[in-house]
């Protein structure tokens, strides 16, 4: 929700962000219009040429300066700095009102441009329609022509960019039928097979030369910028364009440009056709970040047998989602019908689980696109029930002996090369064959006290440790605290590296880590689970404390609760990375957490200060916790100050 008191709005539109000299914003821009009717017009992408006026003068009369992808080129090697409040203009889709609107407002004020173009688009014949985006039709003349391109891009203001040849559009990304960015997706096709990712590779490599070649054809120059289509790119996709010249990347992305980062350009999006006051607001408020909500998912009570069944649990939990007007859902990807915490299959095609359904993927667009949330594939870290792997899990000392890991968490061991192999191969795939917002690392990613004294965890220990022969007594004993250090810091490397395989194929991801109560409220449980809360703060995006009385058997809820806030405060003062996640089941009981109780229980977090907030799990097909209960608990409009 955003809030602009009149008074508020007065002064932010006579004061100004100042950007430091070398970083710069960039606006992106579509079609500009005379008619454009406000919030209601058809094309919500379009900004009335009134606007967009108001918009240069407000620039210009608040010491703004246009630059061009020149000027970043010369900042990155040092030949010159970009002033303060450096801006980069940008105009997608190469419509026709760039030529007619926009270019004599670029000579007037003496700004600087870049404009993307479609090839396909641009080269559909006169009497033909062209086909925008996946169902749409437009007449040709809506786009510049040949001759209008040609003499747009004489002029000195204005930088050809490719938006590809035919990426503009969605493609067959599931079973299911979703459409999903051409760009960044593995396409499926009518005989249920997935394209494969070197045939991916030469698709978008082909399309990318292909465009380059066109807007040659037509200017004389190759494009050296890329704007991806939706703001849908990938570590690959960048790779490939770089190979084909482009040598920067422009993305939907929201954020502080600096000339000495990657060639990826974040860009405010334009849309709605704001009035100056929202303009001006969303320049001020880059990086500023809605706290999250967060509903947790099992995607186990979705699935069914029965396919039309299915379907209706699907259209019950987005309804419900959507209607709870939170922002976040983590959501299961793996499948435990048993419910003991292990991968006994997965719900995205991978190499080494059985595929208990290629489902994840639906849910989690669905959820995004029709519920408005972004999506968390929950996934474990080490637990996952792959055949033949018995002899990689976890060993524990247990009565004198070293065990294999039988009972619970049946993990593998995140100290043998080959079983971190095989986990980050099935968090490849995940991201291959699946669109989503972020990770949450699951509670698996633990060793006890007595864990892990596998071979290879032992073979580790002795080379960490410069000890041949090292011992069990020997990490029991004199090293056993510099091997908590080691035991610690390998779960974290290797969801770091979990994390890294993932962002090549969905670079914008965000992280959570489930870090047990008892860690933060026991200084001695960092040596019973291996896990330490600030070094959590300093890798993920949010640490998700499982602030699950309840489940820890305490005496008295509420000064748990309490109790645990104050705990977490030292570590993370204005809790900006940290999410509460309370229980809404008693699982010693096996009966719901009154409704009652689960918002008394939200209110006091939010009293506390505390900014992030979830539950688990969210029971969709018994409506527990109610709507109300959510609504008026952690809502996104949901105030502290209102409690």
């Amino acid at each position: 929700m955003t809030f602009k008191p009149l008074l508020f709005l007065s002064l932010l539109l006579c004061s100004q962000l100042t950007l430091a000299a070398n970083d710069y914003i960039s606006l992106c821009y579509h079609d500009i219009r005379d008619d454009v009717d406000g919030v209601v017009d058809k094309d919500q992408m379009a900004v009335s040429t009134d606007n967009l006026i108001s918009q240069f003068e407000w620039l210009m009369t608040h010491n703004y300066h246009a630059i061009s992808i020149d000027d970043v080129i010369a900042a990155r090697k040092g030949q010159k700095e970009l002033p303060e409040n450096a801006f980069l203009l940008t105009f997608d889709d190469g419509y026709k009102s760039f030529y007619t609107h926009v270019l004599p407002l670029l000579k007037e004020y003496k700004y600087p441009a870049v404009v993307a173009l479609v090839g396909k688009w641009s080269n559909t014949p006169t009497d033909q329609l062209v086909h925008y985006g996946s169902k749409d039709f437009k007449p040709r003349n809506f786009f510049m022509s040949g001759e209008e391109i040609k003499r747009v891009s004489q002029s000195k203001l204005v930088e050809i960019a490719s938006h590809s040849f035919d990426l503009h559009h969605g493609v067959l990304a599931n079973p299911q039928g979703n459409t999903q960015p051409a760009a960044v997706t593995l396409k499926f096709d009518k005989n249920n097979n997935y394209e494969k990712e070197n045939q991916y590779r030469k698709r978008i490599l082909s399309d990318l030369q292909k465009n380059s070649a066109y807007i040659q054809t037509i200017t004389g120059a190759k494009p050296r910028t890329i704007v991806w289509p939706y703001g849908a790119f990938s570590r690959l996709s960048e790779e490939l364009a770089k190979s084909s010249g482009h040598h920067f990347s422009l993305t939907l992305k929201s954020g502080i440009n600096h000339p000495y980062q990657s060639n990826s350009i974040n860009r405010i999006l334009i849309q709605g056709n704001p009035p100056l006051a929202d303009f001006v607001y969303s320049l001020r408020h880059l990086e500023a970040e809605d706290p999250i909500r967060v509903a947790h998912i099992d995607l186990d009570y979705v699935y069914d047998d029965d396919i039309t069944q299915e379907n209706a649990n699907l259209s019950l939990l987005l309804d419900r989602i959507k209607a709870m007007e939170i922002n976040t859902v983590f959501l299961q990807a793996f499948s435990d019908p048993d419910g003991d915490g292990n991968a006994d299959a997965l719900y995205f095609p991978n190499r080494h689980l059985p595929v208990r359904r290629d489902l994840f993927n639906r849910v989690a667009w669905q959820l995004r696109t029709r519920s408005n949330v972004n999506v968390y594939a929950w996934m474990p870290v080490l637990s996952f029930l792959i055949a033949g792997t018995e002899e990689l899990r976890v060993q524990s000392l247990e009565k004198d002996k070293i065990v294999t890991n039988a009972k619970g968490y049946l993990r593998l061991s995140p100290f043998n090369s080959r079983a971190k192999n095989l986990i980050e191969e099935i968090y490849e795939d995940l991201a291959l064959h699946t669109n989503f917002s972020g990770l949450l690392f699951h509670d698996d990613a633990y060793l006890s006290d007595y864990e892990d004294f596998s071979p290879a965890a032992l073979r580790s220990a002795a080379g960490t440790f410069g000890i041949k022969d090292i011992s069990v007594d020997d990490l029991r004993g004199s090293l056993k605290r510099e091997w908590q250090a080691v035991k610690t810091h390998t779960l974290t490397q290797l969801t770091v590296a979990l994390t890294n395989k993932v962002k090549y194929y969905r670079p914008d991801i965000k992280t959570a880590r489930n870090i047990y109560a008892n860690v933060i409220l026991d200084e001695n449980s960092k040596e019973w689970f291996n896990q330490n809360y600030a070094e959590m703060l300093r890798t993920y995006d949010y640490t998700a404390i499982m602030a699950m009385p309840y489940m820890e058997q305490a005496e008295n809820p509420t000064q748990w609760l309490s109790d645990l806030t104050q705990h977490a405060a030292i570590h993370d003062p204005k809790f900006k990375k940290t999410l509460f996640e309370l229980q809404s089941i008693d699982w010693r009981t096996k009966t719901p957490i009154p409704n009652k109780t689960l918002a008394s229980q939200f209110h006091l977090l939010m009293r506390l200060g505390v900014k992030h907030l979830g539950y688990y799990p969210d029971n969709f097909l018994d409506q527990h916790p109610n709507l109300h209960t959510v609504r008026s608990s952690i809502s996104v409009n949901t105030s502290p100050l209102a409690l």
